[in-house]
């Protein structure tokens, strides 16, 4: 949900290029919460990036009346209980595991990770940054390492998460609880409302991108190879690991800390920590969950700022994607990163946050 002041520069590209936007101040009601909150003028934000579709959407109102009820998915509970009890199990065989095993998985873990936070998240969501083709054919092996729906899908509930925030038309809706957020949505049929507003939204700029859409169309075959047989198959043909480890340890235990530091970032930090940049938003800034989920815990600066490539005002600070991505930059695989200056973030600090940034 960002916003500036008046005539100040919003966000800026690390290779120059600039935006200036105009903000409107006003409040909004949603049930009966009441919250001020700021505009940009989207039609600068627009040009720069080609989209408006991760901005927060005043205008959404929930419907009246009870709430549907809920449609369990069972197959989702059934595979996700006996995921989590393999990833128990795999606890169980680490100190038989080789050094090799435990690099291995934990390489795979960090590889897959980005696939989600440099690619589906900074990448494909916010376009707030550019790839060339070979980096976009690495964050796509990356994220169907990941298993987290693919980019299409995830990108489509990215954005509705946004741009309805904390209302029933958001996936993951945090007003409804820590477990919901964190897994719960995954297993029930979604509310009405986020299947309506995800149909209308702009993925027009995903859809044309060829690698997103051969992902989509492969996407179950490239998941059990990429996320499961590859992972489980270098440790028991490369330095003759146990294939019972290797398959519980780099696959499973990999693949369900993954899907849980993600989900830490819908759940924990929405619920937990301060909200220096906007303190009438529920994200919070969490290093616990930054660190975790590679620096995607600077939540409260995340919702203010959503088109920043650092989703933080920090660098490299507990944020290793946005040290890949100026690495990226650096071999020329990457470009024009949007950043917020530092005079808008101070002044958005004073004017929306909670005091609790450190003066001078």
């Amino acid at each position: 949900m960002p916003a500036h002041l008046l005539q100040e520069e919003e966000f800026s590209s690390t290779s120059s290029t600039t935006a200036v936007g105009t903000v409107t101040s006003r409040v909004t009601r949603n049930g009966d919460a009441i919250m001020e909150k700021d505009s940009l003028n989207h039609e600068d934000l627009a040009g720069d990036r080609g989209m408006i579709d991760d901005i927060f959407d005043e205008t959404y109102r929930e419907k009246e009346g009870p709430k549907p009820p809920l449609r369990y998915v069972w197959r989702n509970i059934i595979l996700m209980s006996l995921l989590h009890l393999g990833a128990l199990f795999a606890l169980t065989l680490i100190p038989s595991a080789k050094i090799q095993t435990l690099a291995w998985a934990l390489l795979c873990f960090v590889v897959s990770a980005l696939g989600i936070t440099a690619g589906s998240h900074r990448l494909w969501s916010h376009r707030s940054y550019k790839a060339t083709l070979p980096l976009r054919i690495f964050l796509t092996i990356a994220n169907s390492m990941a298993f987290q729906n693919d980019i299409y899908e995830w990108v489509r509930d990215h954005r509705v998460h946004h741009k309805f925030s904390e209302t029933d038309a958001d996936p993951h809706n945090a007003m409804r609880g820590f477990f919901f957020s964190h897994i719960g949505w995954l297993l029930v049929r979604k509310h009405p409302d986020v299947i309506e507003k995800g149909q209308k939204l702009d993925l027009s700029d995903i859809k044309a991108d060829k690698v997103v859409m051969f992902q989509r169309k492969y996407y179950k075959p490239s998941v059990v190879l990429l996320c499961f047989t590859l992972p489980a198959v270098v440790p028991w043909y490369f330095w003759d690991e146990s294939i019972v480890i290797s398959f519980f340890i780099p696959a499973i235990l990999r693949y369900t800390i993954g899907l849980n530091a993600t989900w830490l970032v819908n759940s924990a930090a929405h619920m937990f920590g301060n909200r220096p940049y906007d303190q009438n938003i529920n994200p919070r800034e969490n290093p616990l969950v930054s660190l975790g989920a590679l620096g995607e815990g600077f939540h409260n600066y995340h919702h203010t700022f959503p088109y920043d490539y650092s989703t933080s005002e920090f660098g490299w600070r507990f944020n290793l994607t946005t040290a890949f991505i100026d690495l990226m930059c650096l071999l020329g695989l990457a470009s024009d990163r949007k950043k917020v200056s530092k005079e808008v973030i101070l002044a958005r600090k004073m004017r929306t946050g909670d005091g609790s940034h450190k003066s001078g």
